[in-house]
């Protein structure tokens, strides 16, 4: 599939509402949960004026025009948090653009933009079940905390 990556532009930032919602891990047999859920406080961190601070960056995937995922990052105080150093990143696909090798290259390119504006790490959060662990593992993150869930993870730049 051709596709190209670049950078999130102020155009693309109310995507970020679709692509948080595709974020969600729902394990297999479950329901989704209802869209309004990005509206709660623990998830809005995420996207709530992005743009606006100077850790905020961003990535997208575009084939034929569209937009197909996202990758972002800012310095917040999510459920991957480690400190007021280190952003926290979100990434999401469309479903149907999943397993490509769309996610690892967003995430490879997202650790480059990272670290050439000086970061050292970035951080995530990734629940025990999700498929996506792996990809994380392989673009070089290590978990540095567990909670009954969920990995914390970290990506030393």
């Amino acid at each position: 599939m051709d596709y190209t990556i670049r950078e999130m532009q102020k155009q693309d930032y109310p995507l970020l509402e679709h692509f948080l919602y595709e974020a969600i891990f729902i394990p297999k047999g479950m329901e989704p949960p209802p869209r309004n859920i990005i509206t709660s406080p623990e998830l809005q961190v995420y996207i709530e004026h992005f743009g606006e601070l100077k850790d905020d960056m961003g990535l997208v995937a575009e084939t034929d025009g569209q937009i197909i995922g996202a990758v972002w990052a800012r310095i917040m105080n999510d459920y991957g948090h480690i400190d007021n150093e280190t952003p926290s990143l979100a990434i999401s696909l469309y479903k149907e653009y999943r397993n490509l090798g769309i996610g690892t290259a967003l995430m490879k390119e997202i650790l480059t933009l990272l670290k050439s504006h000086g970061y050292k790490r970035v951080s995530l959060s990734v629940q025990k079940a999700n498929y996506a662990a792996k990809l994380y593992l392989k673009v070089g993150f290590e978990t540095v905390a567990e909670k009954e869930d969920e990995y914390i993870m970290v990506n030393c730049l």
